[in-house]
């Protein structure tokens, strides 16, 4: 069984999101069901059908949540140093055409958000800055070309 990395916010809103799930959501789609049921012929019941379908997802959910915490491996970010980049760092980078810095901290896939400067460990940029340390230069194949990036700052927070 492989152990997905994840920091600890990022553990927590998953379970927060299977909580939901288990203590509110199922609880009103099986309501949701039954009143459906109450109204007749379910052949041609659209909410009933619409319904089901809901708590499909929802199980699905349910399944792939608990699934995950399982095999959670939650790394405390505030207990790691150094100057290598690894799950967790914050790194800044430059851009070596643009000159522009974007700062991203390495997360786990479900913390992901690009917008929020949170990037998965599994995304080609993460994997390419992993094991490096300030002033190495990665280059790495985007949608817009080839990008080349100097890491100009690793931090722990």
């Amino acid at each position: 069984m492989t152990k997905i990395p994840m920091t600890s916010p990022g553990y927590n809103r998953l379970r927060e999101e299977l909580q939901k799930l288990k203590s509110t959501d199922r609880p009103a789609i099986i309501r949701a069901i039954a009143e459906a049921r109450e109204q007749g012929d379910l052949a041609e019941n659209a909410e009933y059908h619409a319904a089901r379908e809901r708590q499909g997802f929802i199980e699905g959910r349910v399944m792939e949540l608990e699934d995950k915490i399982a095999r959670a491996e939650v790394i405390d970010v505030s207990k790691l140093s150094g100057k290598s980049v690894k799950f967790g760092a914050t790194v800044t980078l430059q851009d070596e055409e643009t000159d522009e810095k974007t700062v991203y901290q390495i997360v786990g896939e479900d913390e992901a958000d690009i917008s929020k400067g949170r990037l998965s460990v599994t995304s080609p940029l993460a994997r390419a800055l992993i094991g490096k340390t300030i002033g190495d230069n990665v280059e790495v194949s985007t949608p817009r070309g080839a990008r080349a990036y100097e890491i100009s700052k690793v931090q722990f927070k």
